[in-house]
């Protein structure tokens, strides 16, 4: 698998990434098998996919451990990113950005992990009662102790309403510009997909012009990419989609016409290519900084998802990608 860059470190990850969440939260937990999500991991890691994407709160701890299964027998294949900041209770999320908390959770994820050493720590929310400078701080002085490689800040779920555009990301950038100040950031994580494309707005040019990498969060679309969920299936109640707006009945309906798209695309490129390869050679076209991230948690999806990277879309592709209807959510 070709190789990209994270960061001015020019840490070298497989061009398609892992997202590891799906094997143990947010997702149907019915369809959850850890062995299988091992065997997962494992050819993912085989086919060239080596940045795995985990975090302590997924689970919550669950996904660590899984993950670090995996590192026991094959560190040197993997690259490890795990995120810190978030804590979870029974019906809620907080977050917790105070130094002497993310020096210990640190330390429990690197027991967790199965390593010495974490590749890329992000900050998964910044504490709206702690100054993110000293997060940061907390952060960085991981780094200079060895226990951490490279610092990125996830910016996944700083939607913000229905703002759109080019005020999407307006508090991430104002976030990374005084982290900056403190400690590099080598990448940044925050949602990019066909239906989803704000990030190109603001966030994306802002990150390329300052050599931090880019991980595509949702690059499949909760799945809704790959043209395999249909409308009005239902979801159980603890998967995201069961809440999310753009994954009622009536709203998978009106969002099928960006599927029918991609699948038209792939048909172009012969067969066995998927829609869900065409969404992700497109998020890998947006600049060469750029790794999408899918999650996965089956061994048949993310050889798919890995197989994408060899898939080069045209001029002609790509426009028409840029001319599909609008995605509609229930606010809509």
């Amino acid at each position: 698998m070709e190789r990209r860059t994270i960061g001015a470190g020019a840490l070298a990850v497989g061009a398609v990434g892992l997202g590891c969440m799906p094997m143990s939260w947010a997702y149907s937990s019915s369809r959850q098998r850890g062995e299988e999500s091992l065997r997962t991991v494992h050819r993912a890691l085989d086919l060239g996919t080596t940045l795995l994407d985990t975090a302590d709160m997924y689970g919550p701890f669950t996904n660590e451990l899984l993950v670090g299964r995996v590192l026991k027998e094959r560190r040197p294949d993997a690259f490890v990113s795990t995120k810190v900041g978030l804590l979870v209770g029974e019906q809620h999320i907080v977050a917790n950005g105070r130094p002497g908390y993310v020096k210990r959770a640190c330390d429990a994820s690197l027991r967790r992990l199965q390593t010495d050493v974490i590749d890329l720590y992000q900050l998964h929310r910044a504490d709206p009662e702690i100054p993110v400078e000293e997060t940061w701080g907390a952060m960085a002085e991981l780094v200079q102790a060895g226990k951490v490689r490279a610092l990125g800040l996830c910016a996944v779920g700083a939607r913000g309403g229905r703002r759109s555009g080019a005020r999407l990301h307006d508090a991430t950038i104002r976030q990374l510009q005084r982290v900056q100040q403190v400690f590099p950031v080598s990448a940044v994580q925050a949602e990019l997909s066909v239906w989803s494309p704000e990030a190109l707005e603001t966030l994306l040019p802002w990150c390329e012009a300052r050599g931090v990498g880019f991980l595509a969060a949702m690059p499949l679309g909760n799945g809704f990419l790959t043209g395999t969920l249909t409308p009005g299936q239902g979801f159980e109640p603890d998967d995201v989609r069961a809440r999310h707006p753009r994954f009622t009945a009536e709203m998978m309906a009106a969002n099928q016409p960006v599927v029918v798209g991609l699948r038209r695309i792939a048909a172009r490129h012969g067969e066995g290519v998927t829609p869900a390869q065409v969404a992700l050679a497109w998020v890998l076209a947006q600049g060469r900084h750029v790794v999408p991230v899918p999650g996965a948690k089956r061994e048949r999806w993310a050889a798919q998802n890995a197989r994408a990277e060899a898939l080069r879309l045209t001029s002609e592709d790509l426009a028409e990608v840029a001319e599909l209807p609008r995605a509609r959510g229930s606010w809509d």
